[in-house]
């Protein structure tokens, strides 16, 4: 699910840091074949026109004197040999540094720019990324200036804390939402609550949310792709984008359904009622590509809303990306933006040609060339995740926003009765996700709730758990609940790490295990470990009975209790659906306060700055 002028560019190491090299990211979305070229044959839909020259650059030889014979020649030799390798360290440096730089220059043509990515970073079979990051270079170096609006000073807390907004004549706003369920879900409580204020909201995402959005009063608009599809493929690769020539297909027929689908969200009447709509403001989320090009064309506002992050930061390295080096984290956005952008291109250009009017982009994208007036909310308690310091005014932490579906939900009678039959259960579920083996996962969870004497809720979801042998007292296999109302229920939750189960886990104080498929799901399991409220998240692919067993003690230890009851206790005046309304009516340009629509400053939405909605 991803996105040059107002140069947002790395972070480097601070002056008197140690230098650091061969930093590793593996990058969520996933890439196919063993160089940068395979990206760019994604993006001319199979042809391959980047170069390859200077991709492998020299690793210097630096055994250790000691490890050599005694003999004074041979001494001699490995002091020339260690001399030689600090000299060619330090030019492959200055050659990183003078390319990182250059991939963020405007000016420099994009094939250029595809051979420098291809000299900074190579991407492996496995979806890694490996590139160097010299710890000598200055952070002007990667185009990050004092006037970078995204090293301003945190200029306030959640957006809810904000004073009221003046009076907005009522406006047909569109949310164009791709994803799974608990992606739209926070986009519905914004719409219903965009509604109270007065404004026609259509929600636009895929056709299998229709029932969902239409029982919560929105109006519906179908978007492409299929949201099983899409998530079996991210599980399989871990991200957006291929990991073999053979997944391309698949995942580019989806994104380009999503792609063709956004115009006509945007200005085609209901499809049910007929009535008329044209939107004057888009509300989306990053992986909705194209919104920022939609909204180009109809010179209307966007807003990006996201429940992970996806605006560059020195604090943490972008959720699809692993880096341990802090002077990585703010490059890994760029690079990962830079990887997506290379895979959609094309279809990106086809649309703005063919549907959008507009002139096709012809230059490398991303994050790094983000448009600081594009305004950004995230969905997150501040409790939880606080605003980074070098998040501008532009950017926004609001909160969580929970859909109340409790108030209304009526539990199946044997769930209630099987409830009261015992001490509070441990939930286990990984919601609309497919599990690869799902037989052997099932009995793996028995197993460690007998081992631990624990009652366990299973949620058999999309992934096909639950199928037991024989049937448990001690196990209650269930469909669909919401969680604001089942959570509260249990004394502790194992779950994927969607942001809006992980939200609604410690909404409820339960501690919380997650066993992060893909995406941004281990991140939230790291900000979960680092609160103190769960252990380490255990990725899928190691999930076993023995860390599952230790994971459920973990979270029955007193000290863990407190600690999930207290951050539930901070997170309780919050009101992130306000929070999220209140910085969307925020950030509309003035000219959308008048009673006549008037068009975009140009300013808004340039070619050059197209794509760089995050």
């Amino acid at each position: 699910m991803a996105e040059s002028p107002k140069n947002h560019r790395s972070s480097s190491a601070s002056s008197g840091e140690a230098p650091v090299r061969e930093s590793e990211i593996t990058v969520g979305s996933s890439t196919g074949g063993s160089e940068l070229d395979s990206r760019e044959a994604v993006a001319n839909g199979g042809s391959s026109s980047s170069g390859t020259a200077g991709r492998n650059l020299p690793r210097p030889s630096t055994v250790p004197v000691e490890i050599l014979d005694s003999g004074k020649l041979e001494s001699t030799s490995s002091q020339f040999k260690l001399e030689r390798s600090k000299t060619e360290r330090h030019r492959h440096q200055n050659v990183l540094s003078q390319d990182a730089a250059q991939i963020f220059d405007d000016k420099i043509p994009v094939q250029q720019k595809l051979k420098l990515l291809n000299r900074i970073a190579t991407v492996k079979d496995d979806g890694t990324v490996e590139f160097d990051v010299p710890g000598d270079v200055a952070s002007q170096a990667f185009g990050v200036g004092s006037e970078d609006v995204c090293n301003e000073v945190v200029d306030d807390g959640p957006a809810c804390s904000t004073t009221d907004i003046q009076y907005i004549p009522p406006l047909q706003i569109v949310m164009l939402i791709v994803g799974t369920r608990g992606d739209v879900q926070p986009f519905i409580a914004i719409g219903k609550r965009l509604q109270d204020y007065g404004h026609r909201v259509r929600l636009a995402t895929h056709s299998n949310f229709k029932e969902f959005v239409l029982t919560a009063g929105l109006e519906f608009f179908p978007l492409g792709g299929d949201p099983k599809v899409l998530a079996g493929y991210m599980v399989k690769n871990k991200g957006f984008l291929p990991s073999g020539p053979s997944e391309i297909p698949i995942q580019r027929n989806q994104m380009k359904e999503i792609i063709y689908s956004l115009l006509p969200a945007c200005k085609e009447p209901d499809i049910d009622s007929h009535i008329p709509f044209s939107a004057d403001a888009i509300i989306a989320n990053p992986p909705a590509y194209g919104h920022t090009h939609v909204a180009e064309a109809l010179k209307v506002p966007l807003h990006i809303f996201f429940t992970m992050p996806w605006t560059p930061t020195s604090e943490f390295p972008h959720p699809l990306s692993r880096v341990k080096q802090t002077a990585g984290y703010r490059l890994s956005y760029q690079i990962v933006d830079s990887l997506i952008w290379l895979g959609i291109r094309d279809m990106i250009n086809d649309v703005r040609k063919k549907k959008l009017k507009l002139r096709p982009v012809t230059y490398l994208s991303g994050s790094q060339g983000s448009d600081s007036d594009v305004p950004y909310g995230y969905i997150w308690s501040p409790h939880l995740v606080p605003k980074p310091k070098d998040w501008g005014p532009k950017v926004d932490v609001v909160g969580f926003c929970f859909l109340d579906l409790a108030s209304n939900y009526e539990p199946p009678q044997p769930l209630v009765k099987w409830l009261e039959a015992g001490e509070k259960p441990i939930y286990i579920g990984f919601g609309s996700l497919p599990v690869q083996e799902p037989e052997k996962m099932t009995q793996t969870i028995v197993e460690a709730l007998e081992i631990t004497r624990q009652r366990g809720i299973i949620n058999k979801g999309w992934g096909g758990l639950g199928n037991l042998a024989e049937a448990k007292d001690s196990i209650f296999l269930l469909d669909n609940c919401p969680h604001d109302w089942l959570f509260l229920q249990c004394k502790a939750v194992v779950h994927h790490g969607g942001a809006g189960t992980t939200a609604a886990g410690l909404k409820a104080a339960c501690p919380t295990t997650i066993i992060p498929f893909f995406g941004d799901q281990p991140f939230w399991g790291e900000r979960v470990h680092a609160r103190g409220v769960g252990p380490a998240p255990i990725p899928v692919e190691e999930f076993s009975l023995s860390k599952l067993v230790e994971a459920i003690k973990f979270m029955l230890e007193p000290k863990v209790k407190e600690r999930a009851v207290e951050l539930a206790k901070a997170m309780e005046n919050e009101d992130g659906v306000e929070g999220a309304v209140k910085a969307f009516l925020k950030h509309l340009p003035p000219k959308k306060l008048e009673a006549e629509p008037s068009p975009v400053s140009p300013s808004l939405f340039s070619i050059s700055r197209c794509f760089g909605c995050s």
